[in-house]
């Protein structure tokens, strides 16, 4: 199934396909470039890959989470629409379990080398071996100390535990890839591109002839990818690497690129889709800096303005963190400042902002 349809004059966001691909089957792209999903046990429950051709065999783009039903997705696949055929390559945009988890079970089955970035993989290492209780005990100092209460960091303190489950034990070398560099797969030459923000170092491809762009999770269709702080970097700005990702993006891309994100529809528009996220962004922010001048803000304070529905403890962990980026952009840009109190920590305006 293809659909040829383009880009419009406006700039608005435009979908070649009105479906996505079921589990176990794959949508044609191009001519050797092939999209499926690989289903997730959560809210949203899917990640797409994307399969390129070359003589090899199938070069894969990200893995799907390390579950009994991803695996049986995978193997759907490859005695159906792959049958016959081996992954000659894998790829890893990133190192979030729905990305890399089934990396190492992919490399293993058919002898193929990982390519990721050197933060990918790294980090997807470092946070394997986190399952400590040193590691808990910050997190939940952590949480505490931007105002959750005791018995919800109790809950969301060891979510990152969870991670020790979802991804497989990666091979022990990999193909780094950096920004610049080029990448040949078959008939195609791909730019390496990397932006920051909800990962460090997510690794985007680019192909300038064919005007397409595997986008990961830098780049999404109606919903903003989680950008988050967490214990380890706790007054760290991602949210302002993100914005900067956003305009880099914007500025070396056409308009007009086919963008093929990590979830949802592939779509034409990423100008206009930069803007919008860029656009949600900045009203976060305003939220947040009209609640401060009410009164001092904690994280805690702050969740429920930019995460109004019932959120369960998975959901709650992502919430909290992606607020906290936001507190932090307020504060690299001097509008909010952070007081310490006998509880813990909270924002009031900046003198002069």
């Amino acid at each position: 199934m293809t659909n040829a349809m383009g880009p419009d004059d406006t700039g608005a966001l435009r979908f070649p396909f009105e479906t996505m691909p079921a589990f176990g089957e794959v949508i044609e792209i191009r001519p050797g470039i092939l999209w499926t999903c690989i289903p997730l046990p959560y809210r949203l429950d899917h990640v797409n890959v994307f399969l390129i051709r070359e003589p090899e065999g199938w070069v894969a783009i990200d893995t799907g989470i390390q579950t009994a039903d991803a695996k049986a997705a995978w193997e759907k696949l490859l005695s159906g629409p792959l049958r016959g055929d081996r992954i000659s390559r894998v790829i890893v945009t990133h190192h979030h379990p729905d990305h890399i988890g089934l990396a190492g079970w992919l490399c293993a089955r058919f002898d193929a080398p990982l390519l990721t970035s050197y933060s990918s993989y790294m980090g997807s290492r470092v946070i394997s071996h986190g399952d400590n209780e040193n590691m808990t005990r910050d997190n939940f100092d952590f949480y505490v100390g931007h105002g959750m209460t005791e018995e919800g960091a109790g809950v969301v303190a060891i979510q990152g535990n969870d991670y020790l489950r979802r991804v497989g034990e990666l091979p022990t070398s990999f193909q780094r890839l950096m920004m610049a560099d080029v990448l040949e797969i078959g008939d195609w030459t791909f730019r390496v591109l990397t932006g920051d923000g909800h990962a460090a170092e997510q690794v985007m491809l680019y192909c300038e002839e064919e005007q397409l762009l595997f986008a990961a999770d830098q780049v999404i269709e109606k919903i903003s990818p989680n950008i988050s702080v967490f214990a380890i970097e706790a007054g760290g700005d991602p949210l302002g690497h993100f914005l900067r990702s956003l305009r880099f993006l914007r500025a070396q891309i056409p308009a007009d690129v086919f963008v093929l994100p990590g979830h949802r529809r592939p779509f034409y528009g990423l100008h206009r889709r930069c803007e919008e996220l860029e656009e949600h962004h900045q009203e976060r922010c305003d939220l947040i800096r009209v609640a401060c001048a009410r009164g001092p803000q904690s994280v805690a304070d702050l969740v429920p303005l930019l995460f109004p529905r019932e959120l369960d403890p998975h959901q709650m962990s992502f919430a909290f963190t992606e607020t906290l980026a936001h507190v932090n952009r307020l504060v690299r840009r001097g509008e909010i400042k952070p007081l310490r109190t006998g509880t813990g920590i909270v924002h009031v305006p900046a003198e002069g902002a």
